[in-house]
């Protein structure tokens, strides 16, 4: 076995374990009885596996609407595709971001134009199960527990109720173009000397390039010097700490960076990034394992490698997973639970790491050799290492929208870091106030 490949299974093996290790974090640090792996003796085998799939039918009629973000929604075309073939039931992908799929339920689900499955990250669980939306994972879940991480399976478990059907594992490191920069900064303070020599503004040329709204990436730079979102163990929704003194000292540093990327925060996003980073005019993209295809497609010579260091603090980025879960306002709850069965099989998984380079949740597609012989996952493993589990308590929800706006404020306005992040806890206080 050559390094490369021992050192991509060790990472391998180091996920599942660190998942493992903060997978209650995202549960109220709770362990959850049903959340673990059943014994070898109470898991589906694979006969009676086929036995469940054989024995639940999909109701006369049935047919589905399934939400999917727009990078990934061709590939569950194909998904669709293959599920009607073997089922017979017509599937139709609607285009929502996973991130968005909770807070359109709310109000789609109970006017009965919603989707019947959605794909979404696993920190909007507790707001999802909390508003009734989502109906439990009850008929696959022996199998479901036993081909999954123990982790990926907590953290679609809410108060010992498993709900969803993990898809894949995922946190965002630095992608660089090779032809451009041939040894990955290790620093922020590398990134500014770099892009000195390499940033030409009138021809919109830049050295690095993020979402840098969006909280889910902007969170990393609160996180490293010291701030978090929620304490003890992400179950306490009374102690925020995105205003703490590392907090502040992080967001001055997100601040500074406009030097080296002038332009306003709404801008960067997704398709903009790809478009310069596969046109060579952008030489590093902080992103995530899902936009690998896309860059293997277009031909960049590119590499991945843990995201810099801040004031010499190893970067601390969000993870999570991401998986299926049947609505409760579904005409054909047992058309989706099959659908759901059938996106997360262990043959799912790796046809979604070859297709949009998803890290498996699934035990043995994560230890396949068509995953752990890619070299390109070293990066995004090591970066998994230095972590954090988003939180899943139904507050998180509340979170989102007050953190972006305050880092869209501190960047685009230039607002004081210390005032903009005051303001974004209090709303979230207020906000957590007027759901209890």
């Amino acid at each position: 076995m050559n390094k490369t490949k021992w050192l991509i299974m060790s990472l391998v093996l180091s996920m599942v374990f660190f998942l493992a290790a903060c997978g209650g974090n995202a549960n109220n640090n709770t362990a959850s009885p049903s959340a673990s792996a059943p014994a070898a003796s109470e898991s589906a085998a694979p006969s009676e596996e086929a036995s469940a799939e054989e024995e639940l039918k999909a109701e006369d009629g049935a047919s589905l609407i399934v939400w999917e973000s727009k990078e990934h929604r061709a590939h569950m075309e194909t998904i669709a595709k293959a599920f009607t073939e073997k089922y017979g039931v017509p599937v139709k992908i609607e285009e929502v971001g996973g991130g968005d799929q909770i807070n359109k339920l709310i109000n789609d689900g109970p006017a009965g134009v919603g989707a019947d499955v959605v794909v979404f990250p696993h920190d909007n669980l507790g707001k999802a199960v909390a508003a009734g939306l989502l109906l439990p994972n009850d008929y696959f879940a022996d199998v479901t527990k036993e081909e999954n991480s123990e982790a990926s399976v907590k953290a679609f478990t809410f108060k010992d109720e498993l709900y969803g059907y993990p898809r894949s594992v995922e946190t965002y490191a630095l992608f660089y173009n090779k032809d451009l920069v041939p040894n990955p900064p290790k620093t922020f303070e590398e990134v500014i000397e770099f892009a000195k020599t390499f940033n030409d503004v009138g021809k919109k040329k830049y050295a690095l390039m993020w979402e840098i709204s969006n909280f889910y990436f902007a969170y990393s730079f609160l996180a490293t010097p010291g701030g978090y979102v929620f304490g003890s163990n992400s179950s306490d929704p009374n102690d925020i700490g995105l205003n703490n003194d590392g907090a502040v000292a992080g967001a001055k540093v997100y601040q500074s960076l406009k030097e080296i990327l002038p332009m306003q925060s709404g801008d960067a996003t997704y398709d903009v990034k790809k478009g310069s980073f596969t046109s060579g005019n952008l030489a590093m993209d902080i992103n995530g394992p899902w936009t690998i295809a896309d860059y293997k497609t277009a031909g960049v010579n590119f590499g991945i490698a843990p995201l810099p260091s801040i004031d010499g603090k190893p970067n601390v980025s969000f993870s999570g997973v991401k998986g299926y879960a049947v609505s409760a306002f579904s005409k054909y709850p047992q058309a989706g639970r099959l659908f759901a069965r059938f996106a997360t099989t262990k043959e799912t998984q790796l046809n979604d790491f070859k297709a949009i380079g998803t890290l498996p949740a699934n035990k043995e597609a994560a230890a396949d050799p068509a995953v752990t012989a890619d070299p390109l996952l070293v990066g995004i493993l090591e970066q998994f290492n230095n972590s954090y589990p988003m939180p899943a308590i139904p507050e998180m929800g509340n979170v989102w929208g007050p953190g972006q706006a305050a880092m869209a404020d501190i960047w685009d306005k230039g607002t004081d870091p210390k005032a903009a992040l005051d303001n974004a806890v209090k709303q979230i206080k207020e906000a957590n106030t007027a759901v209890k």
